[in-house]
Order: structure tokens, then sequence, then C-alpha cells
């Protein structure tokens, strides 16, 4: 019997119900506020605990999720072997300008960049000494076109700029204005109650991120707090050439 011939490429387009599934079990441990067991996992994933399991004990292998003495399942040592290979130039640029503004500022700050229709946070420091910061877990995702870091990546566009880039992404009005202040805030926008201010940090040969902070709005002054941001950006862009 002759075998039915399979266009060239249509193997490629067919995705791996397996690597979904493992990158899948990643995404939701990474942003579970505690270990799971893997009946809690698997119910996130939808799929039977044996499936699961096999799942589990591949990424085990690969160090990306560790188990502890109860047998719950937690984020391991390699997804931090991997992420220090995301950008790794822009990570190793902003890393000490993060910390600078974090102390300075009393504030979370981060880096988030473009992904897809997202705005996602790549790095993040916490000020030390206060108990009061907004944590701004790398990793955590919202719309591009909610809140300060993603209108201060939609204001290093023109709004016909954005259109070819992002087609089908609202360019948002507040991108007009921050693309003239240097600048972008938001209040009550990602996070109830929270506000932040973003500035652009332009990427030779790659997508424009944003540098920003989160906080309790209270007597701050986002005039100031975009003065701090926009000093760190520029060295940053600096430092990446």
């Amino acid at each position: 019997m002759t075998p039915t011939a399979v266009p060239a490429g249509a193997a490629q387009a067919s995705p791996s119900q397996t690597l979904s599934r493992g990158i899948r079990a990643l995404e939701i441990l990474a942003a579970a506020e505690t270990p799971l067991t893997i009946a809690e996992l698997a119910d996130a994933m939808g799929v039977h605990r044996s499936v699961a399991y096999r799942i589990l004990r591949t990424l085990e292998d690969h160090s990306l999720l560790v188990r502890d003495d109860a047998g719950r399942v937690q984020p391991g040592p390699g997804l931090a072997v991997l992420a220090r290979g995301v950008a790794r130039n822009l990570q190793t640029a902003a890393l000490p300008e993060l910390t600078q503004l974090a102390n300075a500022l009393t504030m979370s700050a981060f880096v988030a960049v473009w992904d897809r229709d997202d705005c996602v946070t790549l790095v993040t420091v916490d000020p030390r000494h206060t108990g009061a910061a907004i944590v701004q877990h790398p990793g955590s995702r919202h719309p591009i076109s909610a809140g300060a870091p993603g209108i201060a990546i939609q204001s290093a566009y023109s709004e016909a700029e954005w259109h070819t880039a992002a087609p089908g992404i609202p360019y948002r009005p507040e991108a007009g204005t921050a693309r003239q202040l240097g600048f972008a805030a938001s209040h009550d926008e990602v996070i109830a109650g929270v506000s932040s201010v973003a500035v652009p940090v332009r990427v030779p040969a790659g997508r424009p991120a944003a540098l920003a902070v989160v906080y309790i709005r209270a007597a701050q002054n986002p005039d100031e707090i975009a003065a701090a941001l926009m000093a760190s950006a520029a060295r940053i862009e600096a430092q990446l050439g």
C-alpha cells in the first residue's frame, strides 16, 4: 500500500499538543501564588492527572519545575537560566537603573516588552527596606493598550507607524500625548487603585520597551517620577548603543 503523500509544510503547521501543554503548565505555575499539587495543576490545564504527571516528569528532568517535600510543584531554577537569555542586553543595561529607581523612589521598577497583543514584564526590582511596594512579577502581562507601560511603548510610534506595526490594535489618544511629553501615566487601569508612570526605551533593531514604576498614588508628583525615568531610559539606550 502506497503511503499518502503529506504536503510539504503540513507537519510544520501542525502544533505539538504535548509541547503546548508543557508550556501551559509552566504559565500556570508561574502565575500561581503558592506551589500546586499535581491534581490542582491537572485541573487548571484541563487534562487527566496521568497526562499532567507525564508532562511534569519531563519538565522536572530539565529543572523547569521542582517538587517540594509534600510533592507540590513550582517553577524551577531552569526557568531562571532561560529567562536570562531573553533580551539579555536590555536586561543587563536596565538592572542597575532599575535598582537605583526602586530605592530612590521607593517603588517597584520594571522593564516591560511588547509581545503580540500584550505588554509583558521582563525584569523587575523591588525597593529595599519597605513593605509598601507594589510587586510587579516578571512574566505578568496585560493588554498593550492598557496602562502606562503599553501607552509608552505605543508612544514610540506615530499613529500611522503603529497601525502598520500592529494592525488591529487601537492606538490610544494618550499615546500621542505621551509622545509629546516623553512619558505616560495611568491610574486604576491594570491593577485597581494602582498608578504607573512609564517611558519608552528604544532598542536597536528591535521593538521599543518601556521603563516603568508602579505605586499607590498619594503625594507623588508624576512629572518628577517621569524625569527620573527619562534620565534612566537615556542611560539604558546609551548602553544599548
